[in-house]
């Protein structure tokens, strides 16, 4: 396969050209941080061990024998390969990082310094180096050691309590939250880290545990249980801060889910469904006494929209100014209106596979925006490339195969 050529390399106004990172991670939460930094144009270099790449390019379905999902997770990376337990690999590895501004990576706690690549050797070739650790745990404490997913984090931090019916199990999410959270979380860490190498200089640890981000997406259960001991329950669709607040199906069979935070949303949909005397309710004033009325609420906006179709009811809502949605799986999501007007979904062309229709860069910039250059290349297409790069020769390239570190 071809190398990336100059076109594809980012923009000189891209907002992160001329930063370069090492993603050493594998799977989600780490190697979806480098993409992010990729995607607005930092060069990413993608570090995978020679003989078990990624395990995400084997996550989920695959054409042709080519993974999906890596296409998505891999874009805007360059693919090299090393074994960093060897000794070549070591030494490469530094190289690399001495050229670096970042290394992402997601090892267990101790394995780095196993391999005497840990902070004080990796800062000592550069110390303006930033690297992000980023694990299930933390660095410290009693479950630093242990192995951690996000499904784990999903559990541990207290989402799985909440999501679900009130008589059912615990409810785990159907994809990677957790590390996706924490994958978003990492780049904004890492964005900050050299925020603070511009004032001193120097670089730092990112310290990422992937059980952290998803609690703070919690909100305030925390502080609730510390100030009030309040335990937040299952639900299901319901909320105890406001209703009505659901999924009602309508009468085609499709669903809508419906939000009424703002006390005004909430009065401009009783008045919609023909039952304006409830907003004459004392206890109709606050979300909260609301939610403690759910029944009745669900019962007059269930009925009313059981007896429509989707699109009148959709349109009904959008006319009174209320807050509605329609409930879509991922092919409702690829002809949407409003995700086609923002290229939310943007083709790519693919050497492999062709075109590819994928997520885009995640948000927009009016001045400097992002661009996918590449959709997720093959298991170590740019090893000589980059490693000439790097300075290296045919010589030392030849030696590192052989001692199995490419």
């Amino acid at each position: 396969m071809t190398a990336p050529t100059a076109a594809h390399r980012p923009a000189a106004h891209a907002p992160l050209s001329g930063l370069r990172v090492l993603d050493v991670a594998t799977l989600f939460a780490g190697p979806l941080a480098a993409t992010m930094l990729g995607d607005f144009g930092a060069e990413v270099v993608k570090v995978e061990h020679p003989r078990r790449p990624d395990p995400s390019r084997g996550h989920g379905p695959d054409k042709d024998g080519v993974g999906l999902w890596w296409k998505l997770l891999g874009r805007n990376k360059r693919t090299i390969t090393l074994d960093l337990s060897r000794p070549g690999g070591r030494a490469t590895l530094l190289r690399l990082a001495a050229t670096a501004d970042v290394v992402v990576e997601n090892f267990r706690p101790g394995t780095l310094e196993k391999w005497d690549l840990g902070w004080p050797e990796l800062s000592a070739v550069n110390p303006r180096l930033v690297l992000a650790r980023v694990t299930g745990f933390g660095q410290f404490g009693p479950s630093a050691h242990r192995p951690g997913f996000g499904t784990l984090a999903e559990a541990m931090s207290g989402f799985a309590a909440i999501t679900g019916e009130p008589d059912a199990p615990p409810t785990l999410p159907p994809f990677g939250l957790a590390d996706s959270i924490a994958g978003l979380a990492t780049a904004y860490a890492v964005m900050t880290a050299l925020a603070a190498r511009e004032r001193t200089g120097e670089g730092q640890v990112v310290d990422m545990a992937i059980i952290e981000p998803i609690l703070t997406v919690l909100g305030p259960q925390p502080l609730w249980y510390d100030q009030l001991g309040h335990v937040q329950p299952r639900t299901g669709n319901r909320s105890q801060n406001n209703a009505p607040r659901n999924t009602y199906r309508t009468a085609d069979g499709s669903w809508v889910a419906v939000s009424t935070s703002a006390q005004s949303v909430a009065e401009r949909v009783m008045r919609l469904v023909g039952r304006p005397e409830l907003i004459d309710e004392p206890w109709f004033a606050t979300g909260a006494d609301r939610a403690r009325h759910s029944d009745v609420l669900d019962e007059a906006v269930g009925s009313w929209i059981a007896e429509r179709g989707r699109t009148e009811v959709l349109l009904a809502f959008e006319k009174a100014d209320a807050a509605i949605a329609p409930v879509q799986d991922v092919s409702d999501v690829m002809t949407d209106p409003q995700y086609a007007a923002l290229d939310t979904l943007t083709t790519v062309d693919d050497p492999e596979l062709g075109p590819l229709r994928m997520q885009n860069v995640l948000f927009r910039l009016s001045a400097t925006p992002g661009a996918i250059r590449w959709a997720g290349r093959p298991h170590g297409a740019d090893t000589d490339a980059v490693l000439t790069e790097l300075g290296l020769t045919a010589g030392e390239l030849a030696a590192l195969r052989e001692e199995g570190a490419l």
